[in-house]
């Protein structure tokens, strides 16, 4: 057997950086089809030649002879979850069971360690029609093999657009009667100075409010100065958020949604988070916000032949309640999973 190379990409890597996305893109492509969401190499591009203060990605490209066959991707937290990082291995269809993610998964591991990250989130995907556990599929067995414990599922949905007005604007006069004590703003683009800081406060905690299931998360920072740099990283990448928040009668930001429309993939639209603050739940703000947010985004914007794509922990029933009112029918499956590494002895 060839023996596999790993080469670390660097920012003046153009065509490594090209072949990186096109082997993770055939990766998910087999599994999802049509419902794989891929980066697009110049979205790639900009994260690796523009180090964000939130994030250090790195990405390993494998190597065998001349010809790209995995691709690897380790990013790690600066600011906060300071022991914890993200893996991920594609090896393309033809050249997989030869022992190439192996090798990668090890190198990844090998780069946490090294950072002293302990805690290690990957994930898999693979068709609706497939298990809820992922029973039997190639992700969930490669992961367990090596330790990664399954931490909950999750579903993605797709709405094709535009949507019907006719159905937003009906959805939105069922939820008015319960919000009529706060403002809806919406918006394109960065975030306002003056809500800025409110966003934060409740997009930071997006990841412990979520269900999470058996994987240990820690929230986010509320770095503004942070968050304005990944901001502008994002419009180099060609990404345009769109964004809608419920304001209380002090002004105050207490719920939010967010939609990013990629430039270089006309095929989608990226549902990011929504959350309701916990002590300002059951006023149908977060139906009534992303109603918003989408309907102004198909006033503003040609939306035809793409569709929004959106993730739910299966568990997550009002969410999922929220998505199927708006039209979003299930397409594919992932999981969250987790290993927690011990210092030896």
């Amino acid at each position: 057997m060839s023996e596999l190379e790993l080469v670390r990409i660097g920012p003046d890597d153009g065509a490594a950086i090209a072949a990186w996305a096109d082997v993770v893109a055939t990766s998910l492509r087999h599994e999802l089809g049509e419902h794989a969401t891929p980066w697009a190499a110049a979205e790639l591009a900009v994260v690796v030649r523009e180090p964000d203060t939130l994030r250090r990605d790195t990405f390993l490209l494998g190597l065998l002879g001349a010809e790209p066959v995995a691709a690897g991707w380790l990013a790690m937290r600066l600011l906060d979850n300071l022991d914890g990082a993200q893996l991920d291995v594609h090896v393309l269809p033809r050249h997989r069971r030869r022992g190439f993610g192996g090798r990668l998964l090890d190198r990844l591991e090998e780069l946490a360690a090294a950072a002293g990250r302990t805690r290690l989130d990957a994930r898999a995907q693979w068709p609706y029609d497939g298990p809820s556990d992922g029973a039997g599929t190639a992700g969930i067995g490669f992961a367990a093999r090596r330790g990664y414990g399954f931490g909950i599922g999750e579903v993605q949905r797709e709405l094709p657009l535009p949507a019907p007005d006719g159905r937003l604007a009906a959805l939105a006069a069922q939820t008015a009667p319960h919000h009529a004590s706060y403002r809806i703003v919406s918006w394109s683009g960065s975030v306002p100075d003056d809500l800025v800081a409110g966003w934060l406060a409740v997009s930071s905690t997006l990841l412990t409010e979520a269900p999470a299931g058996e994987v240990q998360r820690e929230d986010e920072t509320a770095d503004v100065a942070a968050f304005r740099t990944a901001e502008v990283l994002q419009a180099r990448q060609g990404r345009t958020p769109w964004h809608s928040v419920a304001l209380d009668a002090s002004g105050e930001v207490v719920a939010y949604t967010q939609l990013m429309v990629p430039e270089h993939d006309p095929r989608f639209v990226h549902q990011w988070g929504t959350l309701v603050r916990r002590d300002h739940r059951g006023h149908r703000l977060g139906l009534a916000l992303k109603v918003a947010n989408l309907r102004a985004l198909q006033r503003d914007l040609d939306t035809a032949g793409r569709r929004v794509v959106t993730w739910n922990a299966e568990v997550n029933g009002p969410m999922i309640a929220v998505n199927e009112a708006m039209g979003f029918v299930a397409t594919a499956r992932s999981a969250d999973l987790q290993r927690i590494v011990t210092a030896p002895g």
